[in-house]
């Protein structure tokens, strides 16, 4: 059986994406962490502060790199494997790009070496700056990179001549109808994937015998940080799925595996959905539930799958949006319970540690299974009901894709297991040193 191209090409991308979402989805966050850290030193010159910059700056220039490389790489693709995206929609994806580039890259890269090595080279308020301008960099990263993805969900601001995409406005291009509610969704998502990292690497060192006030301090600035923003993200990932009810009824039909239009709508706590027969084989519902979630009202109409000629792929749509959620109610109930010991004991339990511990990269997963989420709900549409994915595709044979395809695994695996190696190198070095400081000082 000769394997699709168009699916090879797909599944390069997504794991480009994948595999380079997950560095900026901590620095975005991570900078103003830093930040905080840092504000936190000058005002109480406790140095316990300074050590946590310090060990935490270390995995934020680590990250960094990673994160530049892999985007670069995810840039060429569009061109060697999806010419038809550039040629129908270039004049507005390359001057976005061109933005993210002028307006955050140039930035973080600037005052990137002044926040790693100036730190004794330059005054206090400079450094500071330095960080703070960094921090900046990445949230204007993000605007950017939502900008665009944003747009190929909800187009706007354009008017098509000939098969290309010309511009009529770049504010309602810019800020099209999904925009500023995803862009909220990102950067809460970078902050609680930063958090949980923090809270779950602070809590390896307080087990592994870490005696310093940094690792105390980290965890519970970790805890109380994902404690505030969970239920913020939930309120916002509400708002986003009312925008997908009323922009892209399929990709909605999809996350529920609803086949047919239902009013009132019962909400699939889990199902298998079945696009051979267009039913779902088995569905654990609750009436009612549905849409009371999706319409905020006790009879809300839904639309079926069945409404539409194409839709996305059911299944892994309903399975990625519920691990997405699952994971972020793991969130909720983890932050939540540590915040609660924070303020009884002042401190963490052992227990608690441990789970912390468990859910160090639980907000990798949730960026992950969002991101598939919104992504392959999109399909058969690389720009939504403007250009097919299909169209944008190079004439690439599957020979081609295939070994590109294995290349890209493999560097990629060799790249994470060499970050984690690393990540925890670090960990483990300063657990030591600071066992080490804590015995010659007794």
């Amino acid at each position: 059986m000769e394997l699709d191209p168009i699916v090879l090409a797909r599944i390069q991308f997504a794991i480009n994406i994948s595999f380079h979402i997950i560095f900026p989805s901590i620095n975005i966050a991570l900078a103003w962490i830093l930040l905080f850290f840092k504000l936190r030193f000058e005002k109480t010159n406790d140095q316990s502060w300074l050590d946590a910059y310090n060990f935490w700056v270390k995995i934020f220039a680590l990250s960094f790199a990673i994160g530049v490389v892999t985007g670069v790489t995810m840039s060429f693709q569009f061109g060697t494997n999806w010419p038809g995206f550039m040629e129908h929609v270039g004049n507005i994806a390359g001057p976005l790009l061109g933005y993210e580039v002028l307006t955050a890259f140039f930035l973080e890269a600037t005052f990137l070496g002044v926040m790693l090595f100036g730190q004794k080279r330059v005054s206090p308020f400079i450094h500071n700056l330095a960080t703070f301008l960094v921090a900046v960099g990445t949230t204007f990263s993000a605007f950017w990179i939502i900008a665009l993805n944003s747009w190929m969900q909800t187009p706007a601001g354009y008017e098509m001549i000939d098969g290309v995409a010309h511009v009529t406005s770049w504010w309602d291009a810019i800020f099209n109808p999904s925009f500023l509610t995803r862009l909220a969704h990102m950067l809460l998502a970078s902050g609680l994937t930063a958090a949980f990292l923090i809270a779950g690497i602070s809590a390896y060192k307080i087990v592994k015998g870490d005696p310093s006030k940094s690792s105390r301090r980290s965890l519970n600035a970790g805890v109380i940080i994902a404690a505030i923003l969970i239920p913020i993200q939930i309120f916002v990932g509400d708002q986003s799925g009312l925008l997908v009810l009323k922009h892209q009824p399929d990709k909605l039909a999809a996350i529920e595996a609803v086949w047919e239009t239902e009013s009132p709508m019962a909400f699939n706590v889990i199902a298998f959905p079945n696009e051979e027969t267009r039913s779902n084989d088995f569905a654990l519902q609750i009436p009612h539930l549905g849409s009371i979630i999706l319409t905020h009202s006790l009879d809300g109409k839904v639309l079926g799958l069945n409404e539409f000629k194409e839709h996305p792929p059911v299944a892994i749509v309903f399975w990625s949006f519920r691990i997405m959620v699952g994971v972020g109610l793991l969130m909720l109930l983890t932050s939540w319970i540590g915040a609660v010991q924070l303020m009884r004991r002042k401190k963490i339990g052992p227990k608690m540690l441990k789970v912390f511990i468990g859910m160090t990269f639980s907000g990798w997963v949730a960026v992950l299974f969002g991101w598939y989420t919104t992504e392959i709900g999109r399909q058969p549409w690389i720009v939504y009901n403007l250009i097919k994915t299909a169209d944008a595709a190079a004439p690439h044979g599957p020979t081609v894709m295939i070994s590109s395809l294995l290349i890209y695994c493999l560097i990629y695996i060799f790249v994470l297991v060499s970050y984690l190696a690393v990540l925890f190198y670090l960990t483990n070095k300063t657990v030591k040193n600071n066992i080490a400081a804590e015995t010659q000082g007794a």
